[in-house]
């Protein structure tokens, strides 16, 4: 039985200009984290472990919106969120408002370990990474000068995208992601030799969000779902993901109606998601990968075991 793996580092209205300095390292990043996952799994890791692996590695890089790179809250401050699951059992964890811990997606396997819960939170969740001793760091530390720019073009953006002397109804609700801040949150899926699927997903949230606000990442069947038949991580627009349930609708017109891994995912972001704002990464239980989006590109990488190995940003058609 063959493998697959797939991971992605946000999906959004990401310029085809995008200045080299940006791109490049972000490449790099993802074709490293491609190059551990495919050794773990040509090891005959789990697909459980491999996918907290390449998270892990996606959260130490401070190019994405998860772990060092996580973008800043009203406030100021990190709250960090992530979700792992077990396709095959639909074991699960999750955990939001973290602010100290170094690697979110390991607490969250914890929490699916550990504890009887699934979901845990803010105080609570730092109190049990204490309590387990994962890596913590001050909170200050995740306040980089790269972030603070990020919250101030996010700020300005505010600013001059609503006007006051128009009809309230004319005021648009969100203000465009300013080009500094195409980053998004981090996901990777695999299948393994042994039929295993497994799906991990982590942010940092949306860059000036409300202090407390929790997006799809941690919600199970929202941005991140796995079962017998497939593996899926989501990001873009949390609110749009969470609203068109699309981790879990995925798994759901495989099941139910039959289709494809690859149908089934066109489906999701062609009609059930409003332009521009979702993509996703998944596996299927028989080794097929799909990475679909509807925003201008998603940084993303996938492998299998029959030699595909690609890297990404925007998609051939667009270029």
């Amino acid at each position: 039985m063959g493998w697959a793996i797939a991971l992605h580092g946000g999906a959004g209205d990401i310029p085809k200009n995008l200045a080299p300095e940006r791109r490049e390292p972000r490449e790099a990043s993802l074709r490293r984290c491609l190059e551990i996952g495919v050794a773990a799994l040509k090891a005959h890791k789990s697909a459980l472990d491999v996918v907290e692996l390449v998270v892990r590695e996606l959260e130490n890089c401070p190019h994405f919106n998860a772990g060092r790179g996580s973008v800043l809250t009203t406030d100021g401050t990190v709250e960090m969120e992530a979700c792992i699951m077990d396709g095959n059992t639909k074991s699960c964890g999750a955990v939001s408002g973290l602010t100290t811990v170094v690697n979110a997606i390991s607490l969250a396997r914890l929490v699916m370990e550990k504890t009887s819960h699934i979901y845990l939170a803010f105080d609570g969740a730092e109190a049990f990474a204490r309590e387990q001793g994962v890596e913590t760091v001050d909170s200050t530390l995740f306040v980089t000068p790269e972030n603070i720019e990020r919250l101030k073009q996010a700020r300005e953006a505010n600013r001059v995208q609503i006007d006051y002397t128009q009809p309230i109804q004319k005021v648009p609700k969100e203000a465009p992601v300013p080009e500094g801040d195409q980053i998004g949150t981090v996901g990777c899926v695999a299948f393994d030799s042994h039929g295993n699927l497994a799906t991990a997903t982590s942010t940092g949230g949306l860059v000036n969000k409300m202090v407390g606000r929790i997006g799809d990442t941690p919600i199970i069947g929202a941005g991140t779902y796995a079962n017998h038949l497939c593996a899926v991580s989501a990001t873009g627009k949390g609110e749009s993901i969470i609203r068109a349930t699309v981790a879990r609708d995925v798994a759901a017109l495989m099941e139910y109606k039959g289709l494809s891994l690859k149908d089934a995912a066109a489906y999701v972001i062609e009609e059930c998601t409003p332009k521009g704002t979702v993509g996703l990464v998944a596996v299927s239980a028989t080794g097929e990968v799909t990475m679909t989006y509807n925003t201008t590109g998603m940084f993303r990488a996938c492998a299998t075991e029959d030699g595909h190995f690609e890297v990404e940003i925007w998609s051939e058609s667009s270029n």
